[in-house]
């Protein structure tokens, strides 16, 4: 029987930093494990074509850190003249970076008569005014409304919240071409191991504050409540309830201490109000190697997710999981109709506080600090959580789904509303009852 061969469309892929590369390196690999015939396009530094185990990567020339929304436009023709070149495939699984892939991957398996799943991470162009790009009402009712259409084209929408399957749904688009898998956190925080010390000895030498004391200084007036921030600090992100929380706690509470780790477009704004006001209790690192994820995660003793009540529906925030995946309790601050706060409020896995409520953040973050019961009832919960949202049952229903669409045996898998694989939704109700 010849084998079943796919091509995975993303602007992102590894090295290259991001989650959405991250997590189509694993699906990549799973499709390649299951015996597809597997093929990636995605951008580089420079054009090339290599090998990544048994798939094939073709990279166009790209940068990684677009300076201009209009580059993403340029690189979205690029993708889609160079897919149609590659050679023909059973099935075509679109992401959404550049935005608006949906009508890609719907152009590519109209002309080259192939199957066609759209991945959906974050929903376009809904999810524009999160972002602040601001469009015209025309131009962006036209855009919608194509994003639409390719999706009801495509062969399945697979989305990675419920929120975001009732808003296609609400929106129009047909259940039954919907499907909810969620997100899963990176496979090296599952991956047990002794702990690395380069990630404390890059705190401990980070620069001061004005001239404050050093870490170790502070370290002598008593041991450290981590409240951590890993990932990238976006446009959706917005992290000004979190600053105002910790200039407050900065006054009272020493010991409490913030920790963002990554980058993004918040990032520098951040590092200039914490030089500006002078926060000690502020700290701020790069992205870390993988080496040290693990330890990083576990370094917090809560984790902050942070989100734009206007995304909700739009983006699920993949931190979740991550944080999830080692038991830390977290503090949600955005929306409570999204997918986030559902499963952090499901599994009792922290709290959600809404944005601009900065009070509301300080009150949640010193319950934690100074009630121990109430931290080991939410590190319980998210012990749970992180039993179900695991790599292995998502991939396992993403192939499952992959073989469906294209017509290769597989068990029967049961659907429910919104076409949930029903074992991820089974044991997602049981761990959190």
């Amino acid at each position: 029987m010849r084998r079943p061969s796919v091509l995975l469309i993303n602007r992102v892929y590894p090295p290259g930093r991001g989650s959405t590369g991250r997590m189509l390196s694993d699906l990549a690999h799973a499709f390649s494990k299951d015996g597809w015939q597997t093929y990636v396009l995605t951008t580089g530094a420079k054009a090339s074509r290599e090998r990544d185990g048994g798939i094939k990567v073709k990279r166009i020339k790209g940068a990684e850190k677009p300076r201009h929304d209009i580059w993403y436009i340029w690189i979205w023709f690029k993708l889609l003249i160079t897919a149609l070149r590659l050679p023909k495939t059973d099935l075509v699984v679109t992401m959404t970076d550049p935005p608006m892939m949906a009508v890609m991957g719907r152009w590519i398996a109209k002309a080259r008569g192939v199957k066609h799943i759209h991945w959906c991470q974050d929903l376009y162009p809904d999810v524009f005014s999160a972002l602040d790009v601001k469009l015209p009402a025309p131009i962006l009712r036209q855009l919608k409304k194509i994003s639409r259409r390719s999706m009801q084209q495509a062969d399945k929408t697979i989305v990675i919240g419920r929120c975001m399957a009732k808003h296609l749904s609400y929106s129009g688009l047909d259940p039954r071409k919907i499907t909810v898998i969620p997100n899963w956190p990176d496979q090296e925080l599952l991956t047990p191991g002794e702990h690395l010390t380069e990630f404390s000895e890059a705190l401990q030498n980070m620069p001061t504050v004005n001239g404050s004391k050093s870490y170790e200084e502070q370290l002598k007036d008593g041991p450290k409540f981590r409240i951590l921030y890993a990932g990238n600090i976006g446009r959706a992100h917005p992290v000004d309830t979190i600053l105002r929380a910790a200039e407050a706690l900065g006054e009272t509470h020493p010991e409490i201490e913030f920790v963002f780790v990554g980058d993004g477009p918040g990032y520098n704004r951040i590092a200039d109000i914490r030089t500006k006001r002078g926060m000690l209790n502020t700290r701020l690192l790069p992205y870390q190697p993988n080496s040290r994820l693990k330890e990083v995660m576990e370094s917090g003793d809560i984790h902050l997710i942070s989100m734009k009540e206007e995304a909700a529906g739009c983006i699920v925030p993949s931190k979740l999981y991550s944080a999830l995946s080692v038991g830390r309790p977290c503090i949600f601050i955005g929306p409570e109709n999204c997918e986030t706060a559902k499963v952090v409020q499901d599994f009792k896995a922290g709290v959600v506080v809404p944005q601009g409520n900065a009070r509301l953040l300080v009150d949640a973050i010193l319950n934690y600090r100074m009630n121990g019961e109430a931290w080991f009832k939410a590190h319980e919960g998210a012990m749970k959580a992180g039993q179900v949202f695991v790599p292995k049952d998502s991939l396992e229903a993403w192939l499952s789904r992959a073989r469906d669409v294209v017509g290769v045996d597989t068990p029967g898998v049961g659907k429910t509303a919104h076409d949930i694989p029903s074992g991820l939704h089974e044991k997602q109700k049981k761990a959190a009852a």
